[in-house]
């Protein structure tokens, strides 16, 4: 793992990039450095070619406990702005992104974790979003992206409230998509991912662009699609009974 000044860590290995959110003395809050770092960490890891999907968790036993209050309110600092700033990189990060989640997953922990594509949880993790107990006013585009996932009643719930909830509510209500036992979490997240890997990257990123309501391309992806080959290349690997060998890149 490389680590940034920061105190983020980060890998690339097998086409998955593994970013670790690293300050266990605080639960993984995430600290005014951490937040932000991690934008330009994200937009680096965009521009590798041999990314194809990125991995948010957290260090050792816990995803991330919110921010570090202790960290906030230094010259020029805007909590509230540095975790929006750091939420938007993640949500436009051009490749699936999966968060894989044990332990405290509050505040700004939650926020990062609902700017994942998916969210995949350890049984027994806890999840809450807590502006009210100091008076936060939460941001709007963070509030619609969690409306999106738990629909209105769930958000007002945890926003109203401040309250933690359980995986067992957090996979009912869509905060989360999968329960994993405990000790399973990791060979899931691995084996998923390895599956992401093998399939199309055009396929992944005009479906990513698409399901996050971005409209206008449907045409540029239509050519894309054309003149690719991928098509041609997943129905012959179909046909022959073979793993297909899909070639299209970002920007191709």
């Amino acid at each position: 793992m490389d680590r940034t000044e920061s105190g983020l860590e980060h890998a690339v290995a097998d086409g998955v990039a593994t970013v670790v959110i690293h300050n266990p003395a605080k639960r993984n809050a995430m600290t005014t450095a951490m937040w932000h770092a991690l934008p330009g960490l994200l937009e680096r890891l965009a521009k590798e070619d041999a990314v194809r999907v990125l991995v948010l968790t957290g260090a050792g036993d816990t995803f991330c406990a919110g921010a570090d209050i202790s960290s906030l309110g230094g010259p020029g600092s805007d909590p509230q702005a540095l975790a929006v700033a750091a939420e938007e990189a993640l949500a436009a990060f051009p490749r699936p992104t999966i968060a894989a989640i044990r332990g405290y997953c509050v505040g700004g922990g939650s926020q990062l974790a609902a700017a994942c594509d998916l969210r995949f949880a350890e049984e027994g993790s806890s999840f809450g979003i807590t502006p009210a107990k100091l008076g936060i006013v939460y941001a709007a585009s963070s509030t619609r992206r969690l409306v999106a996932l738990t629909g209105p009643a769930t958000a007002k719930h945890l926003l109203f409230s401040g309250e933690l909830i359980d995986t067992a509510r957090a996979l009912r209500t869509g905060l989360v998509d999968e329960v994993l036992p405990p000790g399973g979490l990791d060979g899931r997240v691995a084996a998923y991912v390895r599956t992401l890997v093998a399939r199309s990257r055009l396929t992944q990123a005009a479906a990513k662009e698409f399901a996050d309501g971005r409209e206008g391309r449907e045409e540029y992806w239509a050519r894309q699609a054309r003149r690719s080959g991928d098509t041609a290349e997943g129905v012959a690997a179909f046909l022959e009974r073979r793993a297909p060998r899909f070639t299209w890149t970002d920007g191709a």
